[in-house]
């Protein structure tokens, strides 16, 4: 928005203490990974398996429908090829420059963009597709030693699954703790590609305790009406201003 100090934004946080970061869907989109929720999202889409997609991704339907699940999840949700973008390198680059800043990022996304990005403090509230492990002995795998297709089994012959969060599934709650904790601790709150919709990552904000919180975003969100600034532009282009002055 031609409204928007950024240079002001930009001194701000570096005058200021920690920093988290708050990131959704839409911080995946220009590395080619489907949003959800927005009107060319995913759930928007009529499936082809007779179900909405967003059925899917539930826990019963993984256990009732695992082929299903897995022709969807492979073809769909996994993308060994994207590559992180400029919303993902600015994070990286942030943390690494100023380490003073504490940088946490909590992602909503489960695609592992922040880590190819070289970002340490990360937490996947959603889980990762990058890892899987097994429903019998528990085995653990990465995505690099599987292949991207069919239903997957364990050396011991179990079904694995991804771990991801599904509907119908809690969160990690050790992740959820180191989460808050950082929310609560940090100064900037800056809250990026996310419609604000889905609970209870949603509620995190209500954590945060500090003196400036910036949303990014295209379209409106619930929000909004509590940041001090509102940004409405592309995620990767607003945290380079931001974060890196460039």
């Amino acid at each position: 928005m031609s409204d928007i100090d950024y240079a002001k934004i930009h001194k701000e946080i570096l005058e200021g203490g920690n920093v988290v970061f708050l990131g959704g869907a839409g911080v995946s989109t220009a590395s080619g990974i489907p949003d959800f929720r927005s009107e060319a999202g995913l759930y928007h889409i009529k499936s082809k398996y007779g179900v909405p997609y967003e059925e899917m991704l539930s826990h019963h339907y993984f256990y009732e429908n695992t082929e299903n699940f897995y022709d969807f999840y492979w073809s769909t949700m996994v993308n060994k090829d994207a590559k992180p973008n400029l919303a993902h390198l600015a994070l990286a680059r942030f943390e690494k420059e100023h380490p003073d800043k504490h940088l946490a990022i909590i992602t909503q996304n489960i695609d592992g963009l922040h880590q190819k990005a070289g970002s340490k403090r990360i937490y996947e509230a959603h889980g990762s597709v990058m890892n899987y492990h097994c429903l019998s002995c528990h085995k653990h795998y990465t995505l690099d030693e599987l292949e991207a297709h069919g239903v997957p089994k364990c050396s011991c012959g179990g079904l694995l699954k991804p771990d991801v969060v599904l509907y119908e599934e809690g969160l990690d709650e050790d992740v959820i703790e180191n989460a808050l904790i950082a929310m609560s601790r940090a100064t900037t709150l800056i809250i990026g590609g996310t419609s604000m919709a889905v609970y209870p990552v949603a509620s995190f904000p209500n954590y945060f305790h500090g003196s400036r919180t910036i949303i990014i975003n295209l379209s409106p969100t619930p929000y909004d009406r509590y940041c001090d600034y509102v940004i409405r532009e592309d995620v990767g282009k607003a945290l380079s201003l931001i974060l890196l002055g460039e």
